[in-house]
């Protein structure tokens, strides 16, 4: 693309030390065609040694050229932000009341939560619990806490102070009693299932 300089002038618009630069394209498919760029004149120098980069989109009237003003030292120092969605706050609370079914369509009985486990915030039963925590523990990778704020905190405002990441739930300590209960019921459910494959 073989360009040539057009007008080049201070911009009173922009404050002091900014020039507007005007250039025609001479070749190409838009050969006639204007870019426009607007640098101060300490930047040029620094930055030329560093390529622009070229961003033309439909909705542009012409194409435009960035001229980095900073280094930056990976891709990530681009990013304006997370670009995960947000979570909403109380989604589980659309599934009340919606059971399983077994293969015949017959409703299954609710689940029984351990006694550890207390709802927290507006009407959350043990259902909504159970269906945040679940969700937690299949699709997020942190570890699954509960609500770290006080249970005051949260029953003056929770829609302020609960987390989304986390289910719906007050904060949860397991000890060691806990885990040794656990490995009882996995050393029961294993030698069930060995009986089961023994017939």
């Amino acid at each position: 693309m073989n360009v040539t300089i057009e007008r080049k002038s201070d911009c009173a618009a922009l404050p002091k030390g900014w020039q507007r630069e005007e250039i025609m394209r001479k070749s190409g498919l838009s050969a006639g065609k204007v870019d426009v760029f607007y640098y101060s004149r300490g930047m040029r120098t620094d930055v030329s040694l560093v390529p622009p980069i070229r961003q033309t989109a439909s909705i542009f009237k012409q194409p435009v050229t960035v001229y980095k003003t900073q280094d930056s030292k990976s891709k990530a120092d681009l990013k304006h932000g997370t670009l995960d969605k947000p979570n909403q706050l109380f989604w589980a609370k659309r599934l009340e009341g919606l059971r399983a079914c077994d293969v015949d369509g017959v409703e299954l009985g609710p689940v029984e939560l351990p006694k550890g486990l207390k709802p927290v915030g507006p009407n959350v039963d043990d259902g909504t619990l159970l269906q945040s925590v679940a969700t937690s523990l299949h699709v997020t990778s942190q570890a699954v806490t509960g609500q770290q704020a006080s249970k005051a905190v949260l029953q003056m405002n929770p829609g302020v102070f609960l987390n989304p990441d986390q289910p719906l739930m007050h904060s949860v300590n397991i000890n060691e009693d806990d885990i040794r209960r656990q490995e009882d019921r996995v050393q029961v459910a294993r030698r069930k299932l060995q009986e089961a494959l023994k017939c």
